[in-house]
């Protein structure tokens, strides 16, 4: 076999720190699958000439696929301006009002008008996801009063929760309607939307891209106290998950949010849906050239626990270290990968129900591909397929031959899948000797090697509809 190839996907945030042509290129050869665009910061203009970037970059290497994510701002309630940081100290009183523009040393504005209504007197209020905390003690109609229990210092437009709940926000606010339409109109691959709290949300949008015929497919933030009730009629609308511990572990118990990780990552994975684990990877490599040894071990559990996908947040948009952060999570997910233990069938908890023959037939050839340690080609036109071998973990890589570039940017978020455009011949053996030339010229494999040929899936391509192959092949040079 040849090298091996890192399976867990890596998403980087685009930011100050990286949106020059020169990073964005050195971000991807360093290990960037997805590149997310946080429409918390910037505007459009700056998020459109990093797409041009990616597209540019895409189409310069064929061969290498970076996606483009948009992730949505959501209903965030954030304190207002302040003319410079007030430092919170322990016992102190102070107050958060919903008149617009107010700060003093004992009082700030917040952006939602129906913030006083939302809160009890013995809510506790974590600011930037608890980074400081405060005891709500009364309110009046318009003021909100506090007493500091950690205190820090307060910067403008800091993010508020109170603990074990969420605010009864619309979870698309009208300005994440106008950033959607704008990723329509740019073609992005993925939206990760934001404090999704029930299904209905997932639907709605869905509804709203059929109707623009737009292809992007839609990731729930599961990062709200609400949206835990209802995880599996949300996973199951959406196209993927995203475990945002920053706000999930302000709006529950932080010794929570391991367990609901895992859950999460087992749900989606269950579903065949892709995963990706996010928040605080890297966080001191936004002001340090290594990592600590817990964040390490953070990457590793993510990747021993099945995450498609890893994230860096501040770390790549604004950071000083960002290309060395994307090779420390390329480094620890690889060497994870390769300690993981090796089986010739899939586990256990993925055998697939006997009345689907596609999931049964991916089933058994990752059992064949892992016994005699071969990579994986098979042809797509949906990525269906592709998807169903990711999901019973084959030990070596899948090729993703399809003739849909949409398709092609999509795959490439699912977990030890390597998507690669080509145009489909009539002729079957034609196609099978053309995609195997193609991984030769690019090295992905040797003269002399085998490989795993997989046709099957809902649209037959060369194949009477009701059979299904498993082929072996020799790569002849």
């Amino acid at each position: 076999m040849s090298n091996p190839r890192r399976k867990t996907k890596i998403v980087c945030t685009i930011g100050p720190s990286t949106s020059s042509r020169e990073m964005i290129w050195k971000l991807a050869e360093t290990g960037m699958n997805v590149a997310r665009l946080n429409m918390s910061h910037g505007d459009h203009a700056s998020h459109k000439k990093t797409i041009d970037l990616v597209k540019e970059y895409n189409a310069q290497f064929e061969d290498k696929v970076i996606a483009i994510m948009l992730d949505t701002k959501g209903p965030e309630v954030r304190s207002g301006d302040v003319p410079k940081p007030i430092m919170l100290k322990e016992g102190q009183e102070f107050n958060f009002t919903i008149k617009r523009g107010v700060s003093s040393e004992n009082t700030v504005s917040v952006n939602y008008d129906d913030f006083v209504n939302d809160v009890e007197v013995g809510d506790i209020l974590l600011v930037d996801g608890g980074m400081m905390s405060l005891a709500v003690k009364s309110k009046t109609k318009d003021l909100v009063k506090c007493q500091v229990i950690d205190g820090g210092e307060l910067k403008s437009r800091r993010h508020l929760n109170v603990r074990g709940k969420s605010a009864t926000l619309p979870s698309i606010t009208d300005k994440d309607w106008e950033d959607i339409k704008f990723g329509v109109d740019n073609q992005v691959d993925f939206y990760a939307v934001s404090f999704v709290k029930d299904a209905e949300v997932v639907h709605e949008l869905k509804d709203y891209l059929r109707s623009c015929g737009a292809d992007i497919h839609v990731i729930v933030k599961i990062e709200s106290a609400d949206s835990i009730p209802n995880l599996h009629s949300i996973i199951s609308a959406s196209d993927g998950a995203m475990v945002a511990r920053g706000d999930l572990g302000a709006e529950l118990p932080i010794e929570e949010v391991p367990l609901l990780q895992e859950d999460i990552i087992r749900k989606c994975h269950s579903m065949q849906k892709p995963v990706i684990v996010a928040t605080n990877m890297l966080e001191s490599m936004i002001n340090h050239p290594t990592p600590t040894r817990a964040e390490v071990s953070d990457i590793a559990i993510a990747v021993r626990e099945g995450a498609d996908a890893v994230m860096l947040s501040g770390e790549t948009a604004h950071g000083k270290y960002p290309l060395k952060a994307v090779k420390v999570m390329h480094t620890v997910a690889l060497r994870t990968e390769s300690s993981l233990p090796t089986s010739t069938t899939p586990p256990s908890q993925t055998i697939p129900h006997k009345s689907h023959m596609g999931t049964m037939f991916a089933f058994h050839a990752t059992t064949m591909a892992n016994t005699l340690n071969t990579p994986i080609i098979v042809f797509t036109r949906t990525g269906s397929m592709a998807i169903t071998l990711s999901h019973y973990r084959p030990s070596s890589t899948i090729f993703a031959f399809t003739n849909e570039e949409r398709v092609k940017q999509r795959l490439v978020l699912y977990h030890g899948v390597m998507p690669i455009f080509m145009q489909f011949s009539d002729d079957a053996e034609e196609t099978f000797s053309r995609a195997l030339s193609i991984l030769v010229n690019k090295g992905l494999m040797k003269e002399g090697e085998h490989v795993t040929l997989v046709q099957s899936g809902a649209q037959p391509i060369w194949r009477v509809e009701s059979t299904h192959h498993i082929q072996v092949r020799k790569v002849q040079g």
